[in-house]
């Protein structure tokens, strides 16, 4: 089977869809019934080709999108943001989902032996004081609900003072109730000068339950500047479950850090020594911002996908120059100013970021630093201007919205723009088709269509192609899952219909679609979900991943399809093989006749289904997947496909 797929190349793929909304879903016992239909695919009528940056990503820090999803970190609140002990409830209910609003770090000893103390804290407002007993008995901090593995190895990083007296001050790692389940290591390098001990520990038993100790036994006085626990296999201070899903998918790019998040954030914040950046409220979201995922943080991370990098500026809160300042940081020489500072922080070379998002959604009031659209293309082509000042050849993306905001953007800012951003998120539907529908359809209706008839009535535009960038859209409904973190979607076969369908609506309008990035990545409404100790792919991530892999680049013209099918057509770059993606986003099962005109094909292919049993069947991290991909050979030339009811399948057959 493998030698003959590499032979033939891929000819399908199939994600089969249940829905129980509208008419019955057959079951795994039932036939469906079977409908006879045709569709004409003109192969020598041709398109713009579709870029791969349809494919793109976008990550936010918000909920467990970059903490607890992509970064590796364990503890929560590890620089002390909130006061030891928490002086009301740790974690509280925000929309579904549990976020923290106190310290997660507890009292070993008595309450009154830890105190938060201002003077001299080694990073953010205070740092813990805890003072000792004297007399042998242990008296410290620990943090629970920690995940842990049998037998993975995990690294720990404690910033810490107090003098000699204080030892020996021990750090254990705990995986259960009995005086063998854990494993102690002794700091004997405590000073009156703040110390970095770096650990290493060896779970002795799986679970959700662990504990991080630090306790002293000495005399006097410790503080603990800030704490760090990984897995030892981390990459880069990433998550390697997480990682390996994220190089399947394949995304070339990935916009970051916001989102509504960036109207409050300071870059400065995440540069420089990482336990040394300052803890901070999320400016639009909810918990801590630890500022340990940074620029260089991001640009390692897209390194190591092989990706893109595409930076969105503070133009709500953030000033013009702090918009340049950013821009040099990245991309200025050494000589620079902001070039040096880069320089000391361990990366001489500029980052050479091509990809800027000018502000994010400034039209909404909900936005930090929302202005009116008369003052806000002021500022947009100030920063504009002071970002091109610094490299002319990046890329500027400005901040669209359909209608009045886009318009005026436009009209006073395209000589500032090389592309324009809309978004698009759509709630979720009872009804199958309709549930579906709507992802294409407001990719037409409410931003392409929009955007061919401001070409025609905004003179500014006459002699420009300033395309769409799509750079948030996915769907966006409850109930949230609580271990995803806020707004933590779950994400059913229905909802992976639809994302197949959105992006043949980008396909079909390649001419006008350059770049889409769907919304964000992990957790949160994210197409990877991950828990404490396991990732997977969520159901919408299974388009995204196959149609990137096996897609063609050259759209062809579709015609005469039946009514009830969503269809795309595409040549690979080379011109060898014609792709052909159906949604079906009913419940019938269809024999589908191709009318292929412009060319024969040699009837060479394979297929790879995905099939789920139940209309709301989903994958969990940690769990044998539900849903998974299938492949096999198909014999035959596909002038007749078999489509399946509620499905989305992709075929690819090579040409004579």
């Amino acid at each position: 089977m493998g030698r003959f797929c590499h032979v033939c190349v891929a000819f399908a793929i199939m994600l089969v869809l249940v829905e129980t909304s509208g008419t019955r879903a057959a079951g795994p016992g039932d036939v469906a019934s079977v409908e006879q239909g045709a569709v004409t695919i003109d192969v020598s009528k041709t398109g713009e080709p579709i870029s791969s940056y349809v494919y793109g990503q976008f990550i936010e820090h918000l909920g467990r999108c970059i903490y607890g999803g992509i970064w590796a970190e364990m503890l929560e609140d590890r620089k002390f943001y909130y006061r030891v002990p928490a002086e009301g409830p740790i974690w509280s209910d925000h929309k579904g989902a549990s976020v923290l609003t106190g310290s997660p770090w507890r009292v070993i000893g008595p309450k009154e032996s830890v105190t938060m103390v201002r003077e001299g804290s080694f990073v953010g407002e205070h740092m813990p004081q805890i003072e000792l007993a004297g007399d042998g008995t242990g008296r410290g901090l620990f943090q629970g609900d920690l995940g842990l593995t049998k037998g993975k190895r995990y690294t720990a990083r404690i910033v810490i003072t107090g003098g000699a007296e204080a030892e020996p001050i021990e750090v254990s790692l705990v995986w259960g109730p009995g005086k063998g389940d854990r494993q102690t290591v002794a700091i004997k390098e405590a000073t009156s000068d703040f110390t970095t001990a770096r650990l290493q520990f060896k779970a002795g038993a799986t679970t959700d339950d662990g504990r991080l100790e630090i306790v002293g036994l000495g005399k006097g006085i410790f503080r603990i500047g800030a704490v760090s626990l990984m897995p030892a296999d981390n990459v880069n201070g990433m998550r390697a479950d997480t990682l390996k899903l994220l190089k399947q998918l394949n995304s070339p790019v990935y916009r970051w850090p916001g989102g509504n998040f960036v109207s409050g954030y300071d870059w400065k914040d995440g540069i420089g020594e990482r336990d040394k950046r300052p803890p901070r409220k999320n400016p639009a979201w909810t918990g801590v911002e630890h500022n340990d995922f940074g620029i260089h943080e991001f640009m390692t991370f897209c390194r190591e996908l092989n990706s893109e990098p595409f930076i969105a500026v503070n133009t709500g809160l953030g000033t013009v120059e702090s918009v340049r300042q950013e821009v040099e940081y990245t991309n200025g020489a050494s000589t620079t100013a902001m070039g040096k500072l880069r320089t000391a922080n361990g990366h001489p070379e500029p980052f050479r970021v091509k990809w800027w998002a000018v502000g994010n959604e400034m039209y909404g009031d909900w936005q930090l630093g929302h202005m009116p659209l008369e003052e806000y293309v002021k500022k947009h082509n100030k920063c504009a201007e002071a970002m091109r000042s610094v490299d002319p050849s990046i890329k500027l993306v400005a901040v669209g919205n359909q209608g009045k905001w886009s318009r005026g953007m436009l009209a006073s800012c395209s000589d500032h723009m090389d592309l324009i951003s809309e978004h698009l998120y759509r709630g979720e539907k009872e009804n199958t088709e309709e549930h579906v529908a709507q992802m294409p359809n407001g990719i037409k209706e409410r931003i392409v269509d929009a955007h061919r008839s401001y070409r025609k009535t905004i003179g500014s535009l006459a002699g420009k192609d300033i395309r769409i960038a799509m750079d948030e859209w996915n769907y966006w409904h409850r109930p949230y899952v609580s271990y995803y973190g806020e707004l933590g979607c779950r994400y059913t076969l229905k909802d992976a219909l639809g994302i197949a369908a959105g992006l043949h609506e980008c396909f079909r309008n390649s001419d006008m679609i350059f770049m889409a990035n769907y919304a964000q990545t992990v957790n949160v409404i994210g197409c990877i979900k991950t828990t404490k100790t396991a990732a997977a792919f969520s159901t919408t991530a299974l388009p995204l991943k196959l149609y990137r892999e096996h897609f063609g680049v050259i759209p062809v013209e579709v015609s005469d399809k039946p009514e009830s099918l969503d269809v795309a057509a595409a040549w690979t770059r080379d011109r060898r093989e014609i792709t052909i993606g159906i949604v079906n986003p009913t419940d019938i099962k269809l024999e589908l006749t191709v009318d292929l005109k412009g060319a024969d094909l040699s009837g060479a292919g394979c297929l790879w289904q995905i099939a789920g049993p139940d209309p709301n069947v989903y994958n969990e991290p940690g769990k044998e997947p539900r849903v998974t991909i299938e492949q096999q050979p198909v014999m035959g030339a596909p002038n007749s496909l078999t489509v399946a009811p509620l499905s989305v399948s992709l075929y690819r057959a090579t040409v004579w």
